[in-house]
């Protein structure tokens, strides 16, 4: 047992394992600091002198979206679009990049505001409290030596450990003054100032949300997704009947989902083969060059013909080719060899046998039967499937059936918000209902296989870090990291976070990749299942896991000696505690590196450009340079998950020992973190689902989540620091904070679900008031209106309509969620959608189109 409760001062073998996280973390904060300026400061300056040169890359939003034109045209200078963009505003922000952007740099926004207020009262009261009252938290030869000077009778949690007789007073007797009643007053202050910040911003965002929203007539705002329907309803005039007879409003369009597998799966075989041809006539086109005869004269050459009967050389060039070549060249000379190319069939008994044959005529024949395939399936009529897309006349009928119950049969005619057309994932309409729950419970059950083994892999591995354990499988070096203070720290403590911030990077992948196999019908439900699987990930295995198992290098004597540490509850305690404050110095480096070192990195999008060559070396026709030079893009669900775990880490650690460096590092991150994402939202990355802000509830539950564990670890901090009595006025805290949590939800979120009715005829009648007939649509931008338009929004219903200038149609300028859907419906693509012709290149785009992606454009194409 006492080699437990000292198992985070000494190991035993003479290694102080404190220099895992740092007794001496001057070193390795200085080390971090370092590595991460010099990180960060390189990819800066490097972006900063890349950004006007590779427009196609680092402003390709700006270049390729309609909503992203009205935004400022940054400087070219080196440090000149700095200020600029940071000058945009909110409305800006919300008209350019919509809700879901708006709302996520929202939250650092919120993130900044807390973490001024903590540091501001860390380093004016925590800081110089803890300097005034210094204590050794490291538990010494099984028992908490700390004692305060103040405690004449000892507390309840002493006297069980020491078995020191009780003396007639309980231990909520003694109120006597201490510096532990800091960590108090603080848990309850730093609360309530969450709290609030939640609150209010959350009021904010609806408040933006419902006049967004309200003042919008798209096609997406009017339409229900309706699932569970019976089998007697699945067509669209008897639909059109049903819901009309409700008294709901008028039916616009009925669109009742098919299966459409066999379809869909034809157009992608029409695709495979198309590019496939494209790719064979590209590789003929690139072979069918002027090369030189062996047994002719070099300038004597004959020139290739070209596919479509003509030369590949220019008239000018064959002006000046003929004359003195064609006099001086030998009548042997050998004709251009064109070889086509050639594709391996395989056929026969389980595909064993293969022959070569021609592959641009192989191609033809796949594509023309591919084609002809496609064209019989659009004429046939699917079986209907349980789900339909209903277009109302007006949002607020819409509205209404949304939030209404249409039958009293369970699971029967559900009503739900419709994502955009272009946001549905068709494929998965045509899913049963049993299909879906299936993958769906079976990519929870893979979460949870996942999350167990990520336990099992993620400390040991940390463990081998170690000094102690190199040491016992590599003792020379051992001896080396022993020799050298810096080499040390390079293992102890930068090695361990670099590990951290890969997995945080490589885990949101694979979770992400799951997330597409669920059965979702919208990619936007997709993102924001990404966003809770990535933060369980990052919050559980992560955060928990390393807490409660202390430093990663102690897993094989934890587990060692786990059975006797059960047998005493303290003893657990007082390791736990130990922990918490131990891993202090080791979430600092992590937050370091990645505000200062990771997202100048990702400002750069080091990912996208390391990438590109890669790709750029695979493209082979036209059409994948195409691909090349569209806009990366943005997934809420890779990034909002550690940001919201660093707030976290901020809160737990804001009233412990050294709890300044933990802020100040937070406080790093999140300002560098909401101009780089601001940055890349609004010019550089494109970010296509449509959640409506719906992101912004996620948030503040795990807000919430976060308040109570600081909570819970504040008053395992003052129990271990023997004061149960105050710890027990933590209690009233965590109730009222899960019971505001509760509060919250059943108040808060059905604003950020539907769309108030009053907020849809404000809007409305804010349009009827400033939109002119169509007439006079010539002049419906003019500052004619702006007087009008201005003083209804400062007094229409107690509502100031203070982003509307900026996002409605018709006002100033197409709001983003309507600009994308412009002439979409809600039908599938394969049914409808244009069928591609071949794609190839002339001479022009062999020789020079599409030369780099990070310059922008594709020249030279041709379509048959």
């Amino acid at each position: 047992m006492d080699d437990f409760l000292t198992f985070g001062h000494d190991d035993g073998g003479g290694h102080n394992v404190d220099d895992l996280f740092g007794v001496n973390s001057t070193r390795d904060k200085t080390l971090q600091l370092i590595i991460s300026v010099t990180l960060g400061t390189s990819a800066f300056l490097t972006f900063c002198v890349l950004r006007p040169r590779w427009i196609g890359l680092y402003a390709a939003r700006k270049k390729h979206k309609n909503e992203a034109a009205h935004l400022p045209e940054l400087p070219e200078s080196l440090f000149g679009w700095i200020m600029p963009l940071w000058r945009i505003g909110d409305q800006q922000i919300l008209a350019s990049a919509g809700l879901d952007a708006y709302a996520f740099l929202t939250f650092f926004k919120m993130a900044i505001k807390f973490l001024v207020v903590t540091l501001f009262f860390s380093l004016i009261v925590i800081k110089p409290v803890h300097d005034a009252n210094p204590d050794d938290d490291k538990p010494k030869n099984g028992t908490h030596h700390h004692k305060h000077k103040h405690d004449k009778h000892g507390d309840l949690l002493g006297t069980w450990e020491t078995g020191t007789p009780y003396n007639g007073t309980f231990p909520w007797q003694d109120f006597e003054r201490d510096y532990l009643w800091m960590y108090v007053v603080f848990a309850y202050l730093f609360s309530a100032i969450a709290i609030y910040l939640v609150v209010t911003e959350t009021r904010k965002v609806i408040e933006v949300r419902q006049e967004y929203l309200g003042t919008q007539t798209s096609v997406t705002d009017r339409t229900i997704r309706l699932s569970g329907i019976p089998a007697d309803l699945r067509d669209e005039e008897r639909l059109k009947e049903f819901i009309e007879s409700l008294d709901i409003g008028k039916v616009e369009s009925v669109t009742v989902c098919r299966n459409w597998r066999e379809l869909d799966d034809a157009v992608v075989a029409r695709t495979n083969a198309l590019r496939k041809l494209e790719e064979a006539y590209t590789i003929n086109l690139g072979q069918r060059r002027v090369e030189r005869n062996l047994e002719s004269l070099p300038i004597s050459q004959p020139t290739p013909p070209s596919p479509q009967g003509r030369d590949l050389l220019s008239d000018d060039d064959a002006a000046e080719s003929t004359g003195v070549m064609d006099t001086i060249a030998p009548t042997y000379a050998a004709p251009y060899e064109r070889q086509r190319p050639k594709t391996n069939v395989r056929y026969g008994f389980m595909k064993l046998r293969s022959r070569q044959v021609d592959a641009i005529d192989y191609f033809e024949e796949r594509f023309r039967q591919a084609d002809e395939l496609v064209k019989k399936l659009r004429q046939k009529t699917f079986e209907p499937v349980p789900l339909a897309f209903v277009t109302m006349d007006s949002v607020a009928a819409c509205q209404m059936a949304i939030q209404a119950v249409l039958d009293p049969s369970p699971l029967q005619l559900i009503v739900s918000q419709s994502p955009a057309p272009a946001d549905v994932i068709w494929r998965n309409t045509y899913l049963p209902r049993r299909s879906r729950m299936l993958r769906s419970w079976s990519i929870s059950f893979l979460i949870v296989l996942l999350t167990v083994l990520f336990i099992f892999l993620l400390v040991p591995i940390a463990g081998l870090l170690n000094t102690k354990t190199i040491g016992k499988i590599f003792p020379q070096l051992a001896k080396v990291l022993e020799e050298h203070d810096n080499i040390r720290s390079l293992v102890n403590t930068q090695l361990p976070t670099l590990m951290a911030t890969l997995l945080m990077v490589l885990v949101p992948y694979l979770y992400y990749y799951l997330s597409w196999f669920q059965g979702m019908t919208a990619q936007g439900d997709v993102e924001l299942s990404a966003i809770s699987k990535n933060f369980f990930f990052t919050f559980f295995n992560f955060f928990i896991i390393f807490t409660l198992l202390g430093t990663a290098s102690q897993f094989y004597l934890f587990f060692k000696q786990f059975g006797d540490a059960l047998k005493s509850f303290n003893s657990i305690a007082n390791g736990l505690a130990y922990s918490l404050q131990k891993l202090l110095n080791f979430y600092v480096n992590f937050i370091i590196l990645q505000g200062l070192g990771l997202f100048p990195v990702r400002l750069l999008e080091a990912g996208s450009v390391s990438l590109y060559p890669i790709f750029r070396i695979g493209a082979k026709t036209p059409r994948d340079y195409a691909e090349l030079v569209q806009p990366p893009v943005f997934s809420y669900g890779f990034y909002l998950p550690t940001a919201l775990l660093i707030f976290i880490i901020c809160m737990v650690y804001s009233v412990l020992r050294s709890s300044w460096q933990v802020l100040l590092a937070g406080l790093i991150y999140f300002a560098f973190g909401h101009f780089v994402y601001k940055y890349q939202l609004l010019y550089a990355m494109d970010h296509q689902q449509q959640a409506t802000g719906r992101a912004w509830v996620m948030i503040c539950d795990r807000v919430f989540v976060g308040l109570v564990f600081f909570q819970l670890t504040t008053a395992g901090q003052l129990l271990l620091k023997q004061a149960p009595t105050r710890s027990l006025l933590i209690v009233p805290l965590i109730v009222a904070t899960i019971w505001l949590s509760i509060i919250f939800g059943r108040t808060y979120k059905p604003l950020m679900k539907f769309i108030a009715l009053r907020s849809v005829q404000r809007g409305q009648q804010y349009t009827d008031r400033v939109s002119p007939p169509p007439e006079e649509q010539s002049r419906s931008n003019s500052t004619d209106l702006a007087p009008e338009r201005d003083a209804w929004a400062e007094t229409a219903s107690g509502s100031n309509l203070r982003y509307f200038r900026e996002t409605r149609v018709g006002v100033a300028k197409p709001a983003v969620d309507e600009s994308d859907e412009t002439g979409l419906r809600f039908m599938n693509p394969s049914l409808v959608a244009p069928l591609d012709g071949l794609w190839i290149a002339d001479k022009n785009f062999q020789r020079e189109g599409s030369d780099d992606m990070l310059n922008g454009d594709v020249s030279g194409e041709e379509t048959v």
